[in-house]
């Protein structure tokens, strides 16, 4: 279990509030800005990072990830270069990083070797998208090895067996997603989210973050009376791709992030 992520869900806890989770895409806008990016959305009170890998086909992603992964690659982003940022990162910081990615770059860097390199760089976790958990074995083995959490995702679809399946893979927290389809923003979350969110603790016996379809701050407000964490990712990504590559960038993402990590509490 990462010591890090643990750390930042308890102390969220304390505060009686949800976790907040901030997704970017590494290498968007540019590969250099990553790091500036990261101390940022810390500076702007994210609890935990989760990092995105860009990948040529992002099957679960909508428009606006889709975008900044062709951005990022176009910019030369590379998972190597992804680990370095983080590795950069830990010098300074103890920001807990999930990487977000889905199993082909991973495969290609050579999953034992991804995973040592990962936990030496001081990444904490990795959530694999097209990697469904009774899939996960080989994945959980080898980041299991060198102390790197696997993150399993459920959706409102996934069976009781791959329910099951998870909660032997779990160790800080599962990922929820608030509904099918892909990420991007949603006018409104599901009706039955309270619902399926407790019945996916109650299953698990693990702490649940709900993600895709979070952008509002009044959405985040309602996930974190329910949730132990709140992942806000499209919303995000769009404002970086707003103000692109532009000396602002530092502190125009502090400020967009200030009202959606208010709303994590839940009084």
């Amino acid at each position: 279990m990462s010591n890090r992520l643990e750390a930042a869900f308890r102390r969220a806890a304390k505060e009686k509030r949800a976790a907040f989770i901030a997704y970017i895409t590494a290498g968007d806008p540019s590969p250099a800005r990553t790091l500036d990016v990261l101390r940022a959305l810390e500076r702007g009170g994210a609890d935990i990072v989760e990092l995105g890998v860009p990948f040529s086909d992002p099957i679960a992603d909508g428009p606006i990830n889709c975008a900044a992964a062709e951005r990022a690659l176009a910019a030369g982003t590379t998972l190597t270069g992804v680990l370095q940022t983080v590795r950069e990162l830990r010098f300074s910081s103890s920001l807990p990083i999930v990487l977000f990615s889905y199993a082909n770059p991973i495969l290609a860097y050579g999953l034992s070797r991804f995973a040592v390199d990962a936990a030496t760089a001081g990444v904490d976790g990795v959530l694999l998208t097209d990697v469904p958990a009774e899939e996960a074995g080989p994945y959980y083995q080898a980041l299991r090895r060198v102390g790197v959490e696997l993150i399993p995702m459920l959706a409102p679809t996934s069976t009781r067996a791959r329910v099951k399946q998870a909660k032997k893979l779990a160790e800080s927290f599962v990922y929820f997603v608030s509904h099918t389809g892909v990420t991007g923003p949603q006018a409104q979350l599901p009706v039955e989210l309270e619902d399926q969110v407790r019945l996916v603790r109650k299953l698990t016996g693990r702490r649940v973050a709900v993600g895709f379809g979070v952008a509002k701050p009044e959405q985040v407000n309602r996930v974190a009376k329910v949730a132990d964490g709140v992942v806000v990712g499209s919303a995000i990504v769009n404002r970086i791709a707003e103000i692109g590559d532009r000396p602002e960038l530092f502190g125009e993402i502090q400020r967009f992030l200030q009202p959606l990590r208010a709303a994590t509490r839940r009084s």
